[in-house]
């Protein structure tokens, strides 16, 4: 059974830092793209950064270039989430995605809320 668990969400004040963490069970993770998601309150749910197989090629949503940083542990299977300069906008349920050709594994979530 694939398994995503998110974690390192909470409460920051705007223009703090958060890192987030998404741990894998039960797949080949170095192989596997994986992808931070957000959900905001009435909101759809929205890219916010892949990363593929080796670390090397990356891509951000518009809104978060320059402030967050993904990165990944193939030997850890953990793929992270840095966030600067945070911002009162950037509060939602942040989510990681797994994806290999057909297969996609999301996970529960961690709630990310910035204000002061």
């Amino acid at each position: 059974q694939v398994q995503l668990v998110e974690s390192g969400g909470g409460l920051v004040q705007p223009g703090g830092s958060l890192r987030l963490s998404c741990a894998a069970s039960e797949l080949t993770f170095s192989t596997y793209v994986m992808s931070w998601y957000r959900q905001a309150p009435g909101k759809e749910r929205e890219l916010v950064a892949v990363i593929f197989g080796p670390g090397t090629n990356t891509n951000y949503g518009d809104s978060v270039k320059g402030r967050f940083t993904i990165s990944r542990d193939n030997a850890k299977n953990t793929v992270y989430l840095q966030m600067n300069s945070l911002k009162p906008e950037d509060t939602a349920v942040y989510y990681c995605k797994a994806r290999k050709y057909s297969s996609t594994y999301w996970g529960q979530g961690t709630q990310v809320t910035v204000s002061s």
